[in-house]
């Protein structure tokens, strides 16, 4: 039994890998669970890590803050701080992009199978109708795969320019050090705002996906 379980969480955490995920969605679909429910409850968790991904990535920046304003005396605890949000905003990156992965995967699979089970139609209204919703579905997919890869875009500038930041002061945490970095503010906080914006329009693409999946 235990046994079992494993080989399924493994399968699960593989699902990216063309045997393993083939077999899991058949095992699913066996179950009553559809692509299109699983697609939905996709973007519904990549919406989620994208929305944590905007607090995340506010934090390390409040820290950043934070950090170049602090007096000689709490500069070690600050720059710890430091790196614990960049690790933080590093590892929420990695599970931003997982997630938009797994849509991905999904996605693609039901529109080939919408599209195959097309001419299995012996009504032609029917197949139209059928064709219709999905050239429209997949255009809305389209657009929200295009917000969401735009937003995880977004963070990779961000990420940058903190571990440039946090390894400049890993040999360098004196105050002379710190204050040099003030003018990096500004350009984190432009980057930030933007990731945040991209952000804020994935996630808004994501509800309106969603939406329409559920009608």
């Amino acid at each position: 039994m235990r046994a079992n379980i494993l080989r399924g969480a493994i399968c699960s955490l593989l699902i990216l890998v063309t045997g393993c995920a083939t077999a899991y969605y058949d095992a699913l679909e066996r179950r009553g669970i559809e692509k299109r429910d699983i697609l939905a409850d996709r973007v519904t968790e990549a919406r989620t890590e994208q929305a944590k991904a905007q607090a995340v990535f506010t934090i390390a920046l409040d820290e950043f803050r934070a950090l170049v304003k602090v007096d000689a005396p709490a500069l070690e605890a600050k720059y710890d701080d430091m790196v614990r949000a960049l690790d933080q905003s590093t590892k929420q990156a990695t599970e931003v992009r997982q997630r938009i992965d797994a849509v991905d995967d999904v996605g693609k699979r039901l529109f080939r199978e919408w599209e195959s089970e097309l001419k299995l139609f012996e009504s032609d209204d029917l197949r139209r109708r059928s064709q219709t919703q999905l050239i429209a579905t997949q255009r809305d997919y389209d657009r929200l795969m295009t917000a969401m890869n735009q937003a995880a875009d977004s963070m990779d500038p961000v990420l940058s320019i903190y571990r440039d930041q946090v390894l400049f002061l890993k040999h360098n945490l004196n105050a002379r050090a710190i204050s040099s970095l003030e003018p990096e503010r500004t350009q984190i906080e432009a980057r930030v705002e933007k990731l945040v914006d991209e952000m804020n329009l994935a996630i808004k693409e994501a509800d309106s996906f969603i939406a329409t999946m559920n009608n």
